[in-house]
């Protein structure tokens, strides 16, 4: 079993910025890819993009590329997501999932990820 738990979330203007972080227990096969999803309540949720561990592949959703960056400390078993630039629709919840290696090209698909953590809130205000 891999625990994630996420931090940093909390409030900023539009145009701050804010860093996530995600720490995992352990990486595994079955959990080398950590995610970023977001949602607001009534809407979908939405991949933000994915770092496979092993490596330094990223893959990011047009609608934060540029703007968001996803990096990894091997040593603390932990991610980031730095976000730049922020706009109000960005706000959501913030969570963290692993899935296998496969999964990471596809960040969007959350059937791909088998560990959640219980999220963080980031609100952008106008």
């Amino acid at each position: 079993q891999v625990q994630l738990v996420e931090a940093g979330g909390g409030s900023v203007q539009a145009g701050g910025s804010l860093r996530l972080s995600c720490a995992a227990s352990a990486y595994t096969d079955s959990s080398d890819c950590l995610a970023w999803f977001r949602q607001v309540p009534g809407k979908e949720r939405e991949g933000v993009g994915s770092i496979w561990t092993g490596g330094d592949a990223t893959f990011y959703a047009s609608s934060v590329k540029g703007r968001f960056t996803i990096s990894q400390d091997d040593a603390k078993n932990t991610v980031y997501l730095q976000m730049n630039s922020l706009k109000p629709e960005d706000t959501g919840a913030y969570t963290c999932a692993a899935g296998s290696k496969r999964s990471c090209p596809q960040f969007w698909d959350a059937s791909g990820f088998n560990y959640w953590g219980q999220g963080t809130q980031v609100t952008v205000s106008s």
